[in-house]
């Protein structure tokens, strides 16, 4: 989900075009010439770099996506077990979100930019926005959602093998991957219903759930309800890994057979992925699950007034931080696959050895002087 909205700034303390008095008796003239002020007011809102910003980084979070699905197909064309086929299908359905994540909302982010006019924040939606927010909520929660179950998938296939084979099958997989997306797409449908609503955003070149001004019990119902269920998977995927590394770490100590090393080597590549993307997740979706609860609650029981500044400063924060997660997804499959980590290992081993050699030399010279030394004094 490419927002580059942040590079965005406003170019004056007001949100919008500066009213009229209706004191103010101004001439058809003036009344024009004011008019066209406000609209350069509201066109000087976005930098000029920032359709060149918004550019470079959709185009690098779409040559990752596809840098990562080939190494998922390659990796899926030459699997043998049924357990990391079943991955493997979570992972490249991940990454085909994150790739759309890129592409639809960021393509709307640049003819924002590109329009020269950015409408007023929290003013009326107009289709656009209501599609860009939609997408904003669809794309943010398939890869919690995804994420959540690939944890689930890999915590049974490591505890429980045998109920694993006989319970997850590629026609299972696919129905849950088609309920997922179906759940992201009926929460972020909810306003069409009247349940919520989206609006755009400071400084105007994104849309968001309502959540600063004029909110209302719908919309803190529908910011509850988002918030709550990316939550909800992020912390179900932390248990979930944990149980899984425990048990893997476990298995090791315990000294297996070879050929139980060996098949273990597959769980121990996909939960390593799977800790890099539960890692991923928390640290770019948090912030704007938090403070996405924190802007709705403040605006809801009391007047925002002096820290409406504030809880905008918050929102793009995270906003900004939430536009990562879909680049940095691809490399957790670039970096973190088992001839990568291989190399890794063997690499630390290779510097460890060189260590202890030297050390083993510097002990067997000292004791040889410290002999020398001896005898000489004898």
């Amino acid at each position: 989900m490419m927002f580059s909205m942040h590079h965005a700034n406003s170019s004056g303390p007001g949100l919008g075009p500066t009213p009229i008095g209706p004191l103010d008796p101004l001439s058809n003239q003036s009344k024009g010439m004011a008019a066209v002020a406000a609209v350069s007011q509201r066109g000087n809102r976005t930098s000029p770099g920032g359709p060149v910003v918004a550019g470079l980084s959709m185009t690098l979070g779409i040559l990752f996506n596809i840098v990562a699905l080939v190494i998922l197909a390659k990796a899926y064309a030459h699997l043998r077990r049924r357990s990391k086929a079943t991955f493997l299908l979570f992972a490249s359905s991940l990454v085909v979100t994150d790739f759309a994540g890129h592409v639809i909302p960021g393509t709307l982010v640049l003819r924002l930019y590109l329009s020269g006019v950015a409408p007023a924040p929290y003013g009326p939606a107009d289709p656009l926005c209501q599609f860009l927010g939609g997408s904003m909520v669809f794309f943010g929660l398939c890869p919690l959602f995804l994420g959540c179950a690939m944890a689930v998938e890999r915590c049974l296939g490591v505890t429980r093998p045998l109920l694993h084979a006989s319970l997850v099958t590629t026609t299972r997989t696919k129905l849950c991957l088609s309920s997922i997306w179906l759940a992201a797409l009926s929460v972020a449908l909810l306003p069409c219903f009247q349940l919520g609503a989206y609006t755009y955003q400071f400084p105007g070149t994104w849309c968001f759930i309502k959540v600063l001004e004029d909110t209302k019990q719908t919309d803190v119902a529908f910011v509850l309800l988002f918030s709550g269920l990316g939550l909800a998977s992020l912390a179900v995927a932390l248990v979930c890994n944990t149980i899984s590394g425990v048990t893997l770490v476990l298995a090791r100590l315990r000294k297996k057979s070879c050929n139980h090393h060996s098949a273990k080597s597959h769980d121990i590549e996909m939960v390593v992925q799977l800790v890099g993307i539960m890692v991923t997740s928390c640290i770019c979706w948090s912030p704007l699950l938090i403070f996405g609860l924190m802007s709705v609650t403040r605006s809801f029981s009391s007047s925002i007034g002096e820290d409406l500044a504030t809880y905008r400063t918050l929102m793009v924060m995270g906003v900004r931080l939430a536009s990562w997660n879909q680049i940095l997804d691809p490399w957790v499959y670039i970096l973190l696959r088992r001839a990568v980590l291989r190399k890794i290992c063997r690499i630390t081993k290779r510097q460890a050895d060189l260590k202890g050699s030297t050390f083993r030399r510097w002990e067997v010279s000292s004791f040889q002087s410290s002999e020398k030394n001896a005898a000489r004094k004898i």
